[in-house]
């Protein structure tokens, strides 16, 4: 640690992360006039310069629009299905007809920005450029941060500490291992991702399966697509040409039906590891943990974001709860936001290994579990109950939304 250690201020609530979860705590929290600080390693630009693709669910939607935050309906792009595509044919999962849901495709780059500018409108106080180093005290009625911000090391004191601080989180660590309990799973593929400038080649997004691959179809804005296929975890991108990639992608994406993708410059390019892990359990004394701090999901089936802001909406229903009864001796509260994450966050586990491997070949698989895995697809896409777990998982298990805007 440098720098000289300031005096201890004190808040109610330090909320280690500004992501979307952190940042959609502070608001919630905000409304209840809860005094809390926002902590963020990364300024504010290097945020919004991380491009990530989005699916929201109905119900992420509908917290966003809860929250005065409906630019969403606006501009985002309303999807009312998917299509998987194998055997170079389209099969069309019609998600409104099935659930009475829809998606929106909307990256997480902009609910960043919408949370962000809503923060900083309502005067919130978020501190980005604060690399959290230290959190003390956790078992007692007042933890404590220690954090770095322009070369003074500071300390912040408060009644709650929300680790939100994603995949890589310090407050995570935390967990003693005497108590922490670790699953996870890492796959043997990867997302070659890239962002092209060329217009949508398909309506909706398209998962394909073929003998050479998964590769998907997506789009990011009118001009551009978001286009991914499955590759060695260890792949270099740089290793590839412009013609390289478009060969391969459109190798996965060929059939009887001619459909082909729309080609443009290729803008960026980036490998996605796969892994899925669960943290439990999400408490320790006075920290709790929520979205990627607590848990990770492969990209497939578009859960990542929505768990997060998921786990945001239930922990906020707890503290609110805690905090009007204004009493130590209601400890025990806080680990209800645990047991009633649990259920959801494994339901998401389990779609989205399911999705993952039906739709991904993998090395060394034999002609047998190839063939399997088509009449897997088939059999769901023939089935109207099948349809419909695929349409309930992807859309999400949460309250249907209010259709406005689009």
């Amino acid at each position: 640690m440098t720098g000289e250690l300031m005096d201890a201020e004190r808040t109610r609530v330090v909320v280690v992360g500004g992501g979307p979860a952190g940042l959609l705590l502070s608001h919630l929290l905000a409304a209840d006039g809860v005094d809390h600080v926002v902590l963020e390693a990364r300024t504010r630009t290097e945020i919004e310069n991380t491009h990530r693709a989005g699916i929201l669910e109905a119900a992420s939607v509908q917290t966003l629009v809860d929250a005065g935050l409906d630019r969403v309906l606006r501009e985002g792009d309303r999807h009312g299905g998917i299509d998987l595509r194998f055997d170079g044919e389209m099969h069309h999962i019609d998600l409104d007809a099935l659930t009475g849901r829809s998606v929106w495709l909307y990256p997480q780059t902009q609910v960043f920005k919408d949370l962000a500018d809503k923060r900083a409108a309502d005067g919130g106080d978020v501190r980005y450029g604060a690399r959290v180093t230290e959190v003390l005290d956790l078992d007692t009625a007042e933890p404590s941060v220690v954090y770095e911000l322009d070369g003074v090391v500071r300390r912040l004191r408060a009644d709650i500490v929300v680790g939100a601080d994603g995949s890589r989180s310090v407050c995570r660590h935390l967990l003693p291992e005497s108590v922490r309990r670790s699953y996870s799973t890492e796959y043997p593929y990867a997302w070659f991702g890239v962002i092209v400038e060329a217009p949508r080649s398909a309506p909706e997004l398209v998962y394909t399966a073929s003998e050479h691959g998964f590769a998907l179809v997506s789009q990011r804005t009118p001009t551009h697509q978001r286009l991914y296929f499955q590759c060695s975890p260890d792949e270099d991108p740089a290793g590839w040409s412009d013609e390289q990639i478009w060969a391969e992608l459109q190798r996965r994406v060929a059939g009887p039906d001619g459909f082909a993708l729309k080609e443009g410059p290729v803008e960026e390019r980036a490998v996605l590891r796969f892994r899925s892990s669960v943290v439990e359990p999400v408490r320790h004394g006075r920290m709790l943990l929520v979205g990627d701090a607590a848990h990770t999901v492969p990209p497939t089936g578009a859960k990542g974001l929505n768990l997060a802001l998921a786990d945001v909406v239930l922990l906020h229903d707890v503290l609110s709860t805690w905090f009007a009864r204004g009493d130590a001796a209601h400890e025990e509260l806080l680990d209800e936001y645990g047991v009633r994450a649990a259920h959801r966050v494994w339901r998401a586990q389990h779609f989205s290994a399911w999705m993952s491997r039906m739709l991904h070949s993998h090395p060394g698989e034999s002609g047998f579990e190839a063939r399997r895995r088509v009449a897997e697809l088939r059999t769901l896409v023939e089935s109207e109950a099948g349809r419909r777990f695929l349409a309930e998982g992807y859309t999400g298990w949460g309250p249907i939304i209010t259709e406005g805007a689009k």
